[in-house]
C-alpha cells in the first residue's frame, strides 16, 4: 500500500488536463465570468439611477401638494 492508489493519480490527471489542456477552458470561463459580472454592474447602476430618479420625482410631487415648492421645469426658466 503506497502513498497514493491509482484513484488519487487519475484525480490528478483529470485536474491537470481541466486546468491545462483543452484550448482555454480556464480562459473562456474566466472570460464569461468577467462579461457576466460587468452586466452586473451595470444592470446595478442602472437601477441605483432609476430609484434615485423615482425619488427625486416623488419629493417634488410631496413638495408640490404641500406647497411649499413650484414645480422645478426647464421650460418654465428659458422663457424671457
Amino acid at each position: 500500500m503506497g502513498a497514493f492508489s491509482i484513484w488519487h493519480w487519475l484525480i490528478v490527471l483529470v485536474v491537470v488536463l481541466v486546468l491545462f489542456g483543452g484550448k482555454g477552458k480556464i480562459s473562456s470561463l474566466m472570460g464569461d465570468f468577467g462579461k457576466g459580472l460587468k452586466s452586473f454592474k451595470k444592470n446595478v447602476k442602472d437601477e441605483g439611477d432609476s430609484v434615485a430618479e423615482d425619488g427625486a420625482k416623488a419629493i417634488e410631487t410631496e413638495a408640490m401638494r404641500d406647497g411649499a415648492a413650484e414645480p422645478s421645469t426647464k421650460d418654465s426658466t428659458a422663457k424671457s
